[in-house]
């Protein structure tokens, strides 16, 4: 508990001052990669502090030009810095509305290209859905985790409809990943630190276009329950 509350010490400010920067860098001019490699930058120091390293397989599975949707499991709370270091291309989160009304947080989100859902309500949440799809058609390659929160025990939970309905929308490729490890360094809805591995694992792509919904999930969900470790 004592490593968890030295953590947090560092974490706070660290993310307020990499925020700053990835915004004052957009004001000064800057595109989405500085801000991307900001997000690289903050996510190597979380990872450091926390005394956790990163494995990473499959990524020549990983297109090399072109949008891609990367779909995958969401086991703890490092999962977004491990990604931002596994992913080798650039990117950006599909992530819930309500993060980008964080002070300062949410401004070096929408600096970095992040897009955002809002699920308040039906008609709210297809408009949003729409403009992201345009966005990811247009040239933005997004991650995603539809299982929409974190495991507890390791299994895959229900997946969202919404994220499978933004792929064909935006008829774009469906990476899928597996996250192995996460929960273990930080148990979800418990204070404790452990050091470890996270590893990350890439799967081939799966298209999307003219891909019933139901067809696309289960062949990601597939993928990704092929790679996990419980």
């Amino acid at each position: 508990m004592l490593r968890a509350r030295l953590y947090l010490l560092f974490m706070v400010p660290f993310t307020l001052f990499c925020s700053f920067l990835a915004v004052i860098g957009g004001l000064l001019g800057g595109s989405e990669k500085l801000a991307h490699a900001v997000a690289k930058f903050w996510s190597r120091g979380m990872l450091t502090v926390a005394r956790i390293k990163l494995e990473v397989d499959g990524l020549e599975n990983v297109p090399t030009d072109g949008p891609v949707i990367y779909m995958g499991n969401h086991q703890g709370n490092f999962d977004i810095n491990a990604l931002s270091l596994a992913i080798p291309r650039l990117f950006s989160w599909v992530a819930k509305e309500e993060l980008f009304r964080i002070p300062l947080f949410g401004a070096a989100m929408r600096r970095a290209g992040y897009i955002p859902l809002d699920r308040s309500d039906g008609r709210k949440a297809l408009k949003s859905m729409k403009l992201a799809a345009e966005r990811i058609a247009a040239g933005a390659s997004v991650v995603i985790f539809p299982e929409g929160t974190r495991t507890k025990d390791g299994h895959l939970l229900p997946f969202k409809r919404g994220a499978f309905m933004l792929a064909i929308r935006a008829g774009v490729p469906v990476v899928p990943f597996t996250i192995n490890g996460s929960r273990a360094i930080n148990p979800a809805n418990r204070i404790e630190l452990y050091p470890g591995t996270i590893r990350i694992s890439f799967a081939p792509p799966l298209p999307s276009a003219g891909v019933p919904e139901g067809e696309l999930l289960e062949k990601v969900r597939e993928a990704i329950a092929a790679r996990l470790e419980v």
